[in-house]
């Protein structure tokens, strides 16, 4: 192709973009076209409506390509954290990532650590040493909801702030004064979006209970309405504003002072603690330690929760671990159900060795990009799930041989999985709709599919 005069000597990258650059190119003729087109011309009505298509294909083109995108990148996340999050969801948005240095409370030493920082929450990460990449550790996952971001001044230690959430407060120095203060920014943009966003959908649902129970607007009126409506600053609403002054001075109040014996912090002979179970913010001497994690680390608790976890791990109030874990893994069952799923049935898996193991396989409705592994020896363990964009679907090379039928493979670059179908029909079907999922394609043909 290069050698061509007629194909302009471009490379095989260029000519495999000329049909995507040809839709904006017929949008721009048709707008130049109209432009010179008399209003009385017979082709006026055709040539508008062909605009209006052209457009709208452009688009839903441009959208298509952005959702994509998006999910890479989170695919590309959840990848680097090793599976540990759970983060590839069409409502997560990656805001920022970098590096950041985390001040030990105890003697002022810098650690290395990693932020990611998401439309809804904060993961704060350990490095993790590896040959081909760098991996993550989760230490710490932040809601969005209720964190607050603010620069402190340390002795002999410059660029830092601090991050305070309902259960973990952390004490960050960036490299640069500039860096410092654009994670801030991000961060408070972040939270102030966070709140107009819950603001709008309480004050949604605030105007609809008002609407069906038939109440007077005043009767029910929820602060974040107040806070949205115009002139909301003063006058009648007073109030609601010293309300919310005096409620945030009390929990600043709190925060100084411990939950239990109402002694004040400092940093030396007092530090302070969040409990890992109700997040009451309490001192050393007021808490106990408790394995809340399936890990060997022991999470800081107060003397309360202590006590109530010790005599009732499963009461109403407090549910154990291990309870919440088979909660959450029969709810997962549920989901998972061939009622449930796009598309579900049993198939023979093999991924490294040579032991093809029976697993129920299915790509739920609620996440329509995510194929679920469950297999008959996993009672009570959560179904593995497996992102699908990134990834392609081919039937196994001439140099890989099994002994089962039927076979075909979902691969990408560090990883391929083989699946084994029991007839050809079968084997076709999920094909297709592994492709079409990989693609992000599975919502627009999920009413034509159907479970065998």
């Amino acid at each position: 192709l290069q050698k061509q005069d007629v194909c302009g000597n471009l490379t095989l990258q260029h000519h495999m973009l000329e049909p995507v650059q040809r839709i904006p190119r017929y949008e721009l003729l048709l707008k130049d076209y109209l432009k010179k087109l008399p209003e009385e011309s017979p082709d006026r009505k055709d040539a508008e409506k062909s605009l209006e298509l052209i457009s709208t294909a452009a688009n839903h083109s441009n959208a298509a390509i952005r959702k994509m995108e998006k999910m890479h990148k989170l695919l590309e996340v959840y990848e680097r954290l090793g599976g540990e999050e759970d983060i590839v969801n069409p409502a997560n948005e990656l805001i920022k990532e970098g590096h950041i240095q985390k001040l030990s409370a105890k003697n002022g030493t810098a650690q290395d650590r990693y932020l990611f920082l998401f439309n809804s929450m904060v993961l704060y990460c350990v490095p993790k040493l590896r040959l081909i990449g760098q991996k993550f550790s989760v230490r710490e996952k932040m809601d969005i909801a209720g964190l607050q971001v603010q620069e402190i001044a340390k002795q002999n230690v410059a660029h830092t702030f601090s991050i305070t959430g309902k259960k973990r407060s952390l004490e960050l120095q960036a490299r640069t004064e500039e860096e410092k203060r654009e994670w801030i920014q991000v961060i408070q943009a972040t939270i102030e979006k966070h709140k107009q966003n819950s603001e709008t959908f309480r004050a949604f649902n605030s105007s609809f209970s008002q609407e069906d129970e038939h109440l007077p607007d005043s009767s029910i009126a929820s602060t974040g309405s107040v806070e949205s409506m115009p002139g909301a600053d003063g006058g009648a609403f007073g109030g609601s504003d010293s309300c919310r002054k005096s409620s945030k001075s009390k929990r600043d109040k709190e925060k100084q002072a411990c939950k239990s014996c109402s002694e004040s912090f400092n940093s030396i002979t007092k530090r302070r603690h969040h409990c890992k179970q109700c997040g009451a913010v309490i001192c050393a001497k007021c808490s106990e330690f408790k394995p809340l994690a399936d890990n060997s680390r022991h999470n800081r608790v107060c003397k309360d929760c202590f006590l109530q976890l010790r005599v009732s791990p499963c009461s109403p109030g407090v549910e154990g671990v291990g309870e919440q874990k088979k909660r959450l893994a029969a709810e997962k069952q549920s989901i998972l159900a061939a009622e449930n799923s796009l598309f579900s049935s049993y198939l023979q898996f093999l991924e490294k060795g040579k032991t093809w193991y029976k697993m129920w396989v299915t790509i739920p409705k609620t996440e329509p990009l995510v194929l679920y592994l469950q297999g008959s020896s996993q009672d009570g363990r959560s179904p593995r799930p497996i992102p699908l964009p990134g990834y392609e679907v081919s039937l196994p090379g001439s140099g890989e041989k099994f002994e089962v039928k039927h076979v075909f493979k979902l691969y990408q670059s560090q990883q391929t999985l083989y699946f084994s179908a029991e007839d050809e029909e079968l084997q076709m079907k999920w094909m297709e709709i592994l492709t079409k999922a990989a693609k992000g394609e599975i919502e627009d043909t999920a009413e034509g599919l159907g479970n065998p």
